[in-house]
């Protein structure tokens, strides 16, 4: 399905941001995409145009309130107003809570809660006004079922699924959607990004694999076009994967004993708290390899 308009993906310099951008422009919105790294940002521009986007790239924070509401001002002055607006920016910090220092929380809780708030407030009175518009939240199997040794992630992503269900309820009748995605492990390259804290290899060990392999982590382009398809069709929610259907429905169905099992996972988790905080693709720099080939902590 194609059509006309103008889209905005914040957190689009690479990963699913990116492909979720290039969905939004194969199907013929012009797209507007947001980082903070203005490198990142210039280079996705780039392999966007010369696909044949109608792209602008701007570099903007997402906690940073005042900043949001500048670029979508900035956005809609340049390029028309705003049809779409798609969050996407995140931060995966995989330790244990005892290597989890209260800032590794406010950093997960800016971007992945105040994030979606922030850009949601920002374009909500023009769509409010014309009588349309699509808000998108990448949220995550995270911000339903709390898995340990991600706690400040799931802590902002269960805000983030709250906010996004409440807003779409909010805005019923109003023309204006807001969606609710709801991914599990998709094949991004997120957990060479992501941050390790405690013993990073042996964090990095359990991590990584289950974020990589095809059987267990969905095709991204594949997860990018679906959620594109929800959100343009203003669904209140958008599950991917398998694995995310059973987690939100155990999870639902028996929240103790849900509880209970994530408890048993913890047991088999890394113990070590101490250490500097890695990122993935350091991490797994520390990993040796095991006497049939494979690597190990």
């Amino acid at each position: 399905m194609s059509r006309s308009g103008t889209a905005l993906v914040a957190g689009a310099s690479r990963g699913l941001g990116l492909l979720i951008a290039r969905d939004l422009a194969r199907r013929g919105l012009d797209v507007a995409i947001c980082a903070r790294d203005a490198v990142e940002l210039e280079q996705a521009e780039a392999r966007l145009a010369g696909e044949g986007a109608t792209v602008r790239s701007y570099v903007c924070d997402v906690t940073d309130r005042t900043a949001v509401t500048d670029l979508v001002a900035r956005v809609e002055g340049e390029t028309g107003p705003l049809d779409v607006a798609i969050h996407v920016a995140g931060i995966i910090q995989v330790g244990p809570v005892d290597a989890m220092t209260a800032d590794r929380f406010d950093e997960a809780i800016d971007i992945m809660l105040r994030g979606p708030i922030n850009l949601a407030l920002a374009v909500l009175p023009g769509m409010r006004e014309r009588g349309f518009g699509r808000i998108g939240t990448v949220t995550s199997i995270g911000g339903v079922v709390s898995v340990p040794h991600l706690l400040p992630y799931s802590s902002a992503k269960f805000g983030a699924v709250g906010f996004s269900q409440g807003l779409s309820a909010e805005l019923a009748g109003t023309g204006v959607t807001s969606t609710t995605i709801v991914p599990g492990l998709m094949r991004t390259g997120s957990h060479l990004h992501a941050q390790f804290a405690g013993d990073a290899g042996s964090e990095f060990a359990w991590f990584g694999p289950g974020a990589s392999l095809p059987l267990v982590a969905m095709d991204a382009e594949k997860a990018a076009r679906r959620m594109v398809k929800g959100v343009l069709a203003g669904d209140p929610m958008v599950t991917l994967t398998p694995m995310a259907h059973i987690g939100r429905r155990v999870a639902g169905l028996a929240p103790a004993t849900t509880t209970r099992l994530m408890g048993l996972v913890n047991r088999a988790l890394p113990t070590g708290s101490h250490g500097d905080v890695r990122e993935g693709m350091h991490a797994r720099t520390e990993l040796r390899p095991g006497p049939d080939g494979s690597s190990t902590p």
